[in-house]
C-alpha cells in the first residue's frame, strides 16, 4: 500500500486510519489485544501526545484515549485519513 505507516510514524496530533494490526507479522496474542482495544481496520486514530525519553504514546482510537507502548505503537500500520471520510461542519450564515 502507498503510503502506509505506523502509529510511531505520526506527529502529534496527526490523524489517520488504521489499515491492519497483523500485517507486521504480530503474534496472534498481541494481535487479539490490541483489537479488544479498538485498534481495529478502518478505525480512525490520532496521536495526542509523545511521552518523554521512550515512555508511552497517548492516541486517541475512536471515543477512548490509551496509552500505547512505542513497541506496540510501530506494529500497527495505517495510512492518512481520508479526508472525504470526515463531517464536514459548515457555519451558519449571518
Amino acid at each position: 500500500m502507498s503510503g502506509l505507516r505506523t502509529i510511531l510514524d505520526l506527529r502529534r496530533g496527526e490523524q489517520a486510519t488504521i489499515a491492519s494490526v497483523d500485517a507486521l507479522d504480530v503474534d496472534p496474542v498481541t494481535t487479539r489485544r490490541l483489537h479488544e482495544m479498538g485498534f481495529d481496520d478502518g478505525v480512525d486514530v490520532e496521536l495526542l501526545h509523545i511521552g518523554p525519553a521512550g515512555g508511552p504514546l497517548a492516541v486517541r482510537v475512536g471515543n477512548m484515549v490509551i496509552a500505547l507502548r512505542r513497541t506496540l505503537a510501530a506494529m500497527i500500520a495505517v495510512e492518512p485519513a481520508n479526508a472525504m471520510s470526515r463531517p464536514v461542519y459548515l457555519e451558519a450564515a449571518e
